[in-house]
C-alpha cells in the first residue's frame, strides 16, 4: 500500500446553519520518498487536504491510510501518537516557542517518545541542528534568530521524530526570495539523503518547479491531467505552456519524447528532434535583465510536470 492512501475523502464544516464543503470525493496516493507539491489558491481546500493527511482532522467520508494504518475510529490519543512517530510538520509562521531555545524546540516534540532516554534525545537533537546549519545557534531564543535559521530550526524539529512524512503548509511564505530558495534546496536535499516524503501546499512557483510531482486543487477537487500524456502533441503542450507564460512560440521548443534539460549552448528539449532552437543566449538575457523571467521557467516545468513530462534539474 502507498505510504498515504487516500479514498473518496469528502470534509464539510458546519458554520451555524450553512455546510461547507471544503473537500469533495478527493482520492490520492502518494508513494514513500515522494516530493509533492499541492498548489491552489486561497480556499481551495489544500490546507485542509494536509490537515486530514496529518491526522490533525478527520474526514466526513472516505478513508485515508497513513504508512498502512486505517486513521478512522482512533481516539485522539492514538492519533497524537502517529503524529508523533510517522508526521512531522514545518509551518510557514515557524510556530516554535520563544521561551525555548532552538535546542529545546527541536527536542520537545520528542518528549512524546517515552522511550527515548534524555541522551538519546540530545544526541538526536545535536545530529538534526547539524543537518539543518544550525548547531553554532544551539542555545539561541527564536528573537535571536532570523527568518530563514527559525524554519531551519523548524525543518530540524519535523526531522527530529525521523518521520515517513513531512507535512509542510506554505513553508516559504515568510520568507524572501534567496532565504526561501535555500531553504527548498535544505529540504530537496533531505528528501535526496534520507527519502523522507515531502507533501507541500503552496502557492510558490519554486515548490512547484521543485516537486516530483504537481496537484492542483480547486474548489476542494483535486485537478489532474485531463488525457494520458501519450495523447498530447508536442504542440498542444507548448500551446499551454506559452500561453500561460505569454512567450512566443520560437523561444521555447517543446517537442517528443518529452525530457527537457539543459546542454552547453542550448535550453533544449529532445535533443535528436529537428524542432530546436539555441535559445540560451535569450535566456540569460531575460536572467540578467529579470527575475521574473527564471520565475516564468519555473512555471513551464511545472506545467510540463503537471502533463507528465520528466524534467531534468534546471538551472
Amino acid at each position: 500500500m502507498s505510504l498515504v492512501q487516500i479514498e473518496n475523502v469528502s470534509k464539510v464544516y458546519t458554520l451555524g446553519e450553512q455546510q461547507v464543503q471544503a473537500l469533495g470525493d478527493v482520492t490520492l496516493s502518494v508513494e514513500e520518498g515522494e516530493y509533492l507539491a499541492i498548489a491552489g489558491p486561497s480556499g481551495s481546500g489544500k490546507s485542509t487536504l494536509l490537515n486530514l493527511i496529518g491526522c490533525i482532522d478527520t474526514p466526513s467520508r472516505g478513508k485515508i491510510f497513513i504508512n498502512g494504518h486505517d486513521v478512522g475510529g482512533r481516539t485522539a490519543d492514538q492519533l497524537a501518537d502517529l503524529r508523533a512517530r510517522t508526521i512531522g510538520f514545518i509551518f510557514q509562521t515557524f510556530n516554535l516557542l520563544p521561551v525555548l531555545t532552538a535546542a529545546e524546540n527541536v527536542e520537545y516534540p520528542l518528549l512524546q517518545i517515552k522511550e527515548l532516554s534524555a541522551t538519546e534525545r540530545s544526541n538526536r537533537v545535536k545530529r538534526y541542528l547539524d543537518i539543518v546549519g544550525l548547531n553554532k545557534f544551539a542555545h539561541h531564543r527564536p528573537n535571536e534568530l532570523s527568518g530563514g535559521q527559525r524554519q531551519r530550526v523548524a525543518i530540524a524539529r519535523a526531522l527530529v521524530t525521523q518521520p515517513k512524512i513531512i507535512l509542510a503548509d506554505e513553508p516559504t511564505a515568510n520568507l524572501d526570495h534567496k532565504t526561501g530558495e535555500g531553504i527548498l534546496q535544505l529540504m530537496k536535499q533531505i528528501n535526496r539523503d534520507f527519502g523522507t516524503t515531502f507533501i507541500f501546499s503552496t502557492h510558490d512557483k519554486r515548490v512547484m518547479a521543485m516537486a516530483d510531482r504537481l496537484i492542483l486543487i480547486e474548489d476542494g477537487q483535486l485537478n489532474m491531467p485531463a488525457i494520458p500524456m501519450e495523447t498530447v502533441s508536442a504542440a498542444q503542450l507548448r500551446e499551454k505552456i506559452t500561453k500561460f507564460l505569454y512567450i512566443e512560440n520560437h523561444d521555447v521548443y517543446i517537442v517528443a519524447p518529452w525530457h527537457i534539460h539543459t546542454e552547453p549552448g542550448r535550453w533544449v528539449v529532445n535533443p535528436s528532434a529537428t524542432d530546436i532552437g539555441d535559445v540560451t543566449s535569450y535566456i540569460q538575457k531575460k536572467l540578467d535583465a529579470n527575475d521574473k523571467f527564471y520565475q516564468d521557467v519555473h512555471i513551464l516545468i511545472s506545467l510540463a510536470r503537471l502533463h507528465g513530462v520528466k524534467v531534468d534539474a534546471w538551472p
